[in-house]
């Protein structure tokens, strides 16, 4: 029953935060189309429920000669590709907010497992195991607040399987503002090896 009432949730939500987060969604645009040519949005095919491929949306945070398939923490130089509005961009986690739009579209949740690439083989293998590819991937989830970019792959993957475990209401609500504080303390966020 709570997968039903989630989605409800979900719908009602990212319809509610759209409208009172406009104003700013309009202000990053701007800024964003302001600093650096290139498009306001960047698109990537990610892994949704079932292992059905979804095209994810976020504010462009880098230049447009950056790599496009690589998670950003694995690349060499990540921070020699971001522009200086995406780098406040990504610590305040703004760059996220037009994931709203796929989370109205049903592709995603609030909460739920964060979408691996299409080509994160290894992770998409790990959370078949867990049942975890059998939800709509989310905005935050277990495994963000419990380490995010450091974690390993088979320990974030186990985070997912518990998380599909642990589903209802009351952990999503506990996991929602743990990601807030965490957000606010840029807590787990890595840019590129070279922090590593």
């Amino acid at each position: 029953m709570y997968p039903y009432i989630k989605r409800v949730l979900d719908i009602l939500f990212s319809l509610l935060m759209i409208v009172a987060l406009s104003p700013i969604l309009v202000l990053c645009s701007i800024l964003i189309k302001l600093e650096s040519k290139g498009p306001i949005l960047f698109k990537q095919k990610r892994v949704g429920r079932n292992q059905e491929l979804f095209t994810i949306y976020k504010f462009r945070t880098m230049r447009v000669d950056a790599p496009k398939d690589t998670p950003t923490h694995l690349l060499d130089s990540s921070v020699n590709f971001i522009t200086p509005l995406g780098e406040f961009l990504r610590k305040s986690s703004l760059d996220e907010l037009p994931q709203l739009v796929n989370i109205l579209q049903g592709h995603m949740s609030f909460v739920g497992p964060r979408p691996a690439l299409w080509n994160q083989y290894d992770l998409t293998e790990e959370r078949q195991k867990r049942s975890a590819n059998d939800i709509r991937p989310g905005l935050t989830g277990w495994a963000q607040i419990n380490g995010r970019d450091e974690l390993p792959i088979e320990v974030k993957a186990k985070y997912d399987g518990e998380y599909v475990s642990r589903m209802s209401l009351a952990f999503d609500i506990e996991i929602f503002f743990k990601t807030i504080f965490k957000v606010l303390v840029s807590e787990g966020v890595k840019e590129g090896k070279q922090n590593k």
